[in-house]
């Protein structure tokens, strides 16, 4: 698929989520099988601008092409002066966020809450597309509750202002995050647009990931939650496509490796300190359904030390190999 003048050979993205998607993480769904990603959302508020939050999830230092940054706003001037800063800076294509349900976005009328006023929708689609001299996509949400889902109408909107591409959670600005994402919505939306769009929502398996893409007809698809201490999701997904075989999840080395890169570049980043407790999530999510991890997670949650959380990894994940490896195999247990 291509987004503008960019193709995206592998079309499985990693979907941009706040305090997630630093350019440590973007690069390391990179390196195991994603084919697009998108920054952290940027506030399009000037006066938000040049804040330390700001200036560390607007770093694309190191990223390969095309550099996607995500801005949001209601305002469609600060909307356009944002696109334009972005695009100065680096970024090669511009995504508009209106499918953040969080209160404190939906609250300024940003975010998923905009898919109920569609006349403002036009208004900013309209300013970002022409302040910009590279592509503009849009993530939106299917509609703001499950009896007004209008994502047809903003989809089309959306293609005649001159957005270039869509991403679309199958859920309402209402559900949040629960119950079961949809995808007759999005389905309908492919069928009703030709504009590429990446269907997002609930894709936690190889399995799924080829169900969906073949239900929605979508271009590509997005992934989010499921990649939370799972980045290996992406090649996974990529192998079970390209072949209709499964891969084998990491071994606990390949896990311990990937994760000591992680937090390596998070300590060096935020600092000691800052960089600990940001770890602590990236942690708790690499040890989420692990055997034998929730006294080493216990610990790890409360360490203030980054050698600490090294060595307090490496003793579990040891272990864990040890245990795989003494484990008889099934043909011996047959033998």
């Amino acid at each position: 698929m291509y987004v503008g003048p960019y193709l995206i050979e592998n079309p499985l993205a990693l979907a941009p989520m706040v305090g997630v998607t630093d350019r440590f993480f973007r690069q390391l769904c990179r390196r195991l099988g994603a084919g697009y990603v998108v920054s952290e959302m940027l506030a399009a508020n000037p006066a938000l601008r040049n804040t330390r939050i700001a200036r560390l999830r607007s770093d694309f230092g190191g990223e390969p092409s095309p550099v996607a940054v995500q801005i949001a706003g209601s305002d469609p001037e600060w909307m356009a002066d944002a696109a334009r800063h972005n695009a100065g800076r680096g970024a090669q294509i511009i995504d508009i966020n209106m499918g953040c349900p969080a209160k404190k976005v939906c609250n300024k009328l940003a975010g998923s809450a905009l898919l109920s006023h569609p006349g403002q929708v036009r208004l900013i689609l309209e300013a970002v597309v022409k302040a910009v001299d590279v592509p503009v996509t849009l993530k939106i949400r299917t509609g703001p509750n499950p009896f007004t889902r209008n994502g047809i109408e903003i989809a089309r909107m959306a293609e005649e202002t001159g957005i270039q591409a869509l991403a679309v959670h199958g859920r309402t600005r209402s559900d949040r995050f629960k119950g079961q994402a949809e995808y007759d919505t999005i389905r309908a939306i492919c069928n009703s647009v030709s504009i590429p769009v990446f269907a997002n929502g609930d894709i936690e398996t190889p399995q799924k990931a080829a169900e969906v893409l073949a239900y929605t007809g979508a271009s590509g698809l997005m992934i989010g939650r499921a990649a939370q201490g799972n980045p290996w999701i992406f090649r996974e997904i990529r192998h079970y496509l390209d072949t209709g075989n499964t891969l084998d999840p990491p071994a606990p080395l390949e896990v311990l490796d990937v994760m000591e890169q992680h937090l390596a570049q998070l300590h060096a980043a935020y600092g000691e300190a800052n960089g600990v407790r940001v770890a602590r999530k990236h942690i708790n999510w690499y040890l989420m359904g692990r055997e034998n991890a929730a006294e080493t997670r216990k610990k790890l949650m409360l360490t203030e030390r980054s050698t600490e959380q090294f060595s307090l990894l490496r003793t579990y994940f040891m272990a864990q190999d040890n245990a795989r490896t003494c484990a008889p195999r099934h043909d011996q247990l047959a033998a």
